[in-house]
């Protein structure tokens, strides 16, 4: 049963490893916080795989695990910062370089304008660039489909309206 569990497992990690580091990488406040997110997510993984029943997708299982985790220590280090500011997080800009929009700056810009939006409208925004449905969304974040459409038309405006400065 452990071997059998352990393939199951690799396989799984396989099939979603990416996925599941866009996440982490939206979620991560220094630049080496999505290798630590990754692991808790793996971590989090194997520890439920036992549990799950197939009611859903295992994508859909692997999305809600790796949101909760994200979310979980995004919220726990938003405490923590409240009290002091790592100098990993500051950035600084040099206002004289030209803005370059080439694809990698268009799904930079992009990126950064996600992980300006607030809770349920970042998880809806990433689940929706993974391709998931609506239907599908609607399981992870235990939200409605009707719901999640009037999220993303407002999830649209909030990204179009940071984006477009950006690539200006």
């Amino acid at each position: 049963m452990d071997r059998q569990k352990e393939l199951v497992f690799s396989k799984i990690l396989d099939d979603n490893k990416y996925s599941i580091y866009k996440i982490c990488k939206i979620y991560a406040v220094s630049p080496i916080e999505p290798q630590d997110l990754f692991q808790e997510v793996v971590i989090q993984i194997w520890k439920s795989l036992p549990n799950f029943k197939e009611e859903s997708s295992v994508k859909t299982w692997i999305y809600k695990i790796a949101l909760n985790v994200c979310t979980r220590k995004n919220s726990r280090l938003t405490k923590e910062s409240m009290e002091s500011i790592s100098l990993e997080t500051i950035e600084f800009k040099l206002s004289e370089l030209p803005a370059d929009t080439t694809e990698q700056e268009k799904y930079k810009a992009l990126y950064d304008c996600i992980s300006y939006l607030e809770g349920t409208d970042k998880k809806i925004m990433l689940l929706y660039l993974e391709e998931l449905s609506y239907k599908e969304i609607a399981k992870i974040t235990d939200l409605t489909e009707n719901n999640i459409a009037v999220r993303m038309k407002r999830v649209r405006v909030k990204l179009l309206n940071c984006i477009t400065p950006k690539l200006k």
